[in-house]
């Protein structure tokens, strides 16, 4: 089955902060085993975009070194997701990426989903 995307860290409405571990980047990509495109888009909508707008989002990666967004920046402006994008847009969008797979994905998806427990 497919990851589906969730925070690390629950909403905290004091800081209006939710910490998004390793998903997903702040344009988000798809490109782990199994991967799909539009179960990243929906898991997106339905556990972040309700989020209020000001909400802080740290993510995990970021090449471009930002550290922080917010829910309404991300919904306005990112450049996959954002703009009120369709999920017929963004499958588009992500198969004409073309992304090759990151090195040793083949092993790190496997053990994150075994939580880092070696297999027997």
């Amino acid at each position: 089955s497919t990851p589906t995307l969730a925070p690390t860290q629950p909403y905290n409405p004091s800081t209006s902060s939710t910490d998004l571990g390793t998903n997903p980047h702040i344009s988000p990509t798809k490109d782990f085993q199994g991967g799909s495109a539009k179960t990243l888009y929906r898991s997106v909508h339905s556990q972040l975009f309700v989020l209020p707008d000001d909400t802080i989002v740290y993510p995990a990666h970021d090449y471009k070194g930002r550290l922080r967004s917010t829910i309404g920046g991300e919904k306005s402006s990112n450049p996959r997701l954002g703009g009120g994008k369709s999920v017929g847009e963004f499958v588009k969008i992500m198969a004409d990426l073309k992304l090759s797979n990151p090195k040793m994905l083949d092993v790190a998806v496997p053990a994150n989903l075994r939580c880092g427990v070696p297999d027997k």
